[in-house]
């Protein structure tokens, strides 16, 4: 697997290109795409209370023949049902048929009821009673990050977040809060430009750029996104997506590659969140 492993600030690391579930569904569909991502290296799977798939997850990952050990999976407490993360986090663990998961995220900052310092703190029971080896948080903003390290114990290990370069500016004072605090940063729907926003500004580099390298236009896309320093999550139900995907891990875009990319992101079009 070209994709490197990543050192968190927990001392852990963590697989730099993960499997997202978030639009697999559930069902035993969802459990063969999952064992479908495993069979082709892709050690990292991450899925969601909200996803509702993740005794799926966790089927595929037993039935996948691969040792827990080798398997970084990530969940996330949303708040389904109106639960709490202590009981949130029980109930995933019961449902991936695991007895930690590697990271553990709150999925939204509108989930730190009352308040950040009050739910960080109970992640960090959750880390210290082994349960997640590392925690972290996912759509954080840069002030609310601030907040969460101004009370916490324990930092959190990573900020997953929409990151493409039509939100590169837009998100740009959240990567750089992290990069100040050791947080990693993880991306999703980095494929927007190319799956669902088509047609702008981003077509013409990343074209051209694939044109001159003999790639797709996805896996500039992803390289760009390695090339910012996050983790990368996507998915694909195809095996040769996944291959594709795979291999761009070891595409290196020249630093005239990456400005021609964010000038012409810098130009519009936004995206949607998980």
């Amino acid at each position: 697997m070209p994709w490197d492993l990543i050192e968190m600030n927990s001392g852990y690391s963590i697989p730099s290109i993960g499997f997202g579930t978030w639009k697999l569904g559930n069902g035993q569909a969802s459990i063969d795409l999952v064992q479908q991502a495993l069979n082709n290296q892709y050690s990292h799977i991450d899925t969601a209370q909200a996803y509702r798939n993740e005794e799926e997850a966790g089927a595929a990952v037993k039935s996948s023949g691969h040792e827990r050990s080798d398997v970084f999976i990530t969940t996330k407490y949303s708040g389904t049902n109106g639960l709490d993360i202590p009981t949130s986090i029980q109930n995933s663990l019961n449902n991936l048929g695991v007895s930690y998961v590697d990271l553990y995220l709150i999925h939204s900052r509108r989930l730190a009821v009352p308040d950040i310092p009050t739910v960080w703190a109970q992640m960090e029971k959750i880390k210290e009673d082994g349960l997640a080896k590392s925690i972290g948080v996912s759509n954080f903003n840069e002030k609310d990050l601030e907040i969460l390290i101004e009370s916490a114990k324990v930092k959190p290990a990573v900020n997953q977040i929409l990151l493409h370069p039509y939100v590169y500016r837009e998100q740009l004072p959240i990567l750089n809060f992290a990069a100040e605090h050791g947080i990693i940063i993880e991306a999703y729907s980095a494929l927007i430009p190319v799956t669902k926003q088509t047609g702008g500004p981003l077509d013409g580099p990343l074209n051209e750029i694939a044109t001159k390298y003999g790639l797709t236009p996805g896996q500039v896309l992803l390289a760009w996104t390695k090339a910012k320093g996050a983790v990368v999550v996507t998915m694909s139900t195809k095996q040769e997506r996944l291959r594709e995907y795979s291999a761009a891990g070891d595409i290196e875009l020249s630093e005239e590659d990456i400005a021609a990319i964010d000038t012409a992101g810098a130009l519009g079009l936004g995206g949607t969140g998980n």
